[in-house]
C-alpha cells in the first residue's frame, strides 16, 4: 500500500541517523498469553542505573493491516524516548483482516493492564503511562486516551465493548496519562475530501467488517471524539499539512474537539509535512519528548 511504503521510507531514514540508546530489552513478550503474534510486545528500559522508569507505549501505523510492526515503531522514535529516561513498550495488535474493531483497542488496553500488572518485574513506574502512535497507531492511541474508564458504550443499536477482557490482569487499570497523536485518522465519516465516507475497500471499512457508510454506529464508536470529556489526559497532536494519506483536516477536527474540553496541549502543524517524511523530524520529536516530560512531572 502507498501509505505503508511512505512510512517505511521515513522509518528507514530516521533509524539510520538516530543516536543509539543504552537500554535493556525484552522482545516478543506475550501480553495476553495466547501465543498470537498480534499479542506480543517489546520492552526497552533505559540502562541508567535507576530502579524504575515511567512508561511510554508505542503503536505503529499500518492502516490497521499489520499484526507485527512493533519494531518499526521503536525504530521511528523509541530511542528518542529511552534517551529521555522513559521505559518504552512497543506493542503489536491484531490486524483488521483477522479481527474487526473493537479487537484492536481491546489489545491496546490489555497491553496497558499487563504493564501495570508487571511493574515490579520490569521496573515500570506506573504512576505515569503515556501513549503515542502514528497513522492508524495515532487513532488507537487517541482512542485509548479518550476512553479512560470506559468499559462499554452504546451507539444507536450497537453496544461496543471497548475495554475487553483479554489477559490475566483484568483487575488493573487501562488508563493512560498523556497522548501524542501523530497524523491519526479520527472521524471515519469524513475521510473522503474531509466531507464523507470513503468506499467499501478503504482500510476503515476492512476494520469495521463492512462499508463505513452502512455502519454509522460503529463509525461513531471508533471515533475518539465520541468519548472526549474534561477528565481525559492531555493531548499533543502533530500532522503535516500536505499528508496525502490521512487528510490534515482529521487533526483539525480532533484538535478543536479536544480544545473545547480543555484537553489539548498543542496542535503542531508541519509545513509541507508528508505521511511520515518531513513530519518526523528533530523538532517534532523534541516536542513529543518535552510534552511527555512535562506531563509526567505533574
Amino acid at each position: 500500500m502507498k501509505s505503508k511504503k511512505i512510512l517505511v521510507a521515513a522509518l528507514l531514514m530516521l533509524s539510520a541517523i538516530a543516536t543509539p540508546a543504552l537500554s535493556k530489552s525484552w522482545t516478543d513478550v506475550d501480553y495476553v498469553g495466547d501465543g498470537m503474534v498480534g499479542h506480543k510486545m517489546d520492552i526497552h528500559v533505559p540502562d541508567d542505573g535507576k530502579a524504575t522508569h515511567k512508561v511510554i507505549v508505542l503503536i505503529y501505523g499500518s492502516a490497521w493491516f499489520s499484526n507485527n510492526s512493533k519494531g518499526d515503531a521503536f525504530k521511528a522514535y523509541g530511542k528518542e524516548l529511552t534517551n529521555a529516561g522513559f521505559s518504552v513498550v512497543s506493542i503489536n495488535h491484531r490486524a483488521s483482516t483477522e479481527a474487526h474493531f473493537p479487537a484492536q483497542i481491546n489489545d491496546v488496553k490489555a497491553a496497558i493492564r499487563f504493564i501495570r500488572g508487571n511493574a515490579e518485574k520490569y521496573g515500570f513506574d506506573t504512576s505515569f503511562i503515556g501513549i503515542t502512535g502514528y497513522s492508524s497507531g495515532g487513532h488507537l492511541s487517541s482512542l485509548a486516551g479518550t476512553t479512560n474508564g470506559v468499559k462499554t458504550k452504546k451507539f444507536g443499536k450497537v453496544t461496543v465493548d471497548i475495554e475487553g477482557s483479554l489477559g490475566s490482569f483484568t483487575n488493573e487499570s487501562s488508563a493512560v496519562d498523556a497522548v501524542v497523536d501523530w497524523f491519526g485518522p479520527i472521524d471515519m465519516s469524513r475521510m473522503e475530501r474531509c466531507e464523507t465516507y470513503k468506499d467499501a475497500k478503504s482500510p476503515e471499512a476492512v476494520l469495521l467488517g463492512g462499508p463505513s457508510a452502512e455502519n454509522p454506529d460503529l463509525v461513531k464508536a471508533m471515533n475518539p471524539m465520541s468519548y472526549i470529556d474534561r477528565k481525559d489526559p492531555m493531548f499533543l497532536v502533530i500532522h503535516g499539512n500536505t499528508d496525502p494519506v490521512v487528510p490534515y483536516c482529521q487533526s483539525e477536527f480532533f484538535s478543536r474537539a479536544l480544545a473545547d474540553k480543555g484537553r489539548l496541549d498543542a496542535f503542531v502543524t508541519v509545513e509541507k509535512g508528508n505521511h511520515g517524511p518531513i513530519t518526523f523530524n528533530a523538532s517534532t520529536f523534541k516536542r513529543m519528548v518535552d510534552f511527555f516530560k512535562k506531563q509526567s512531572e505533574r
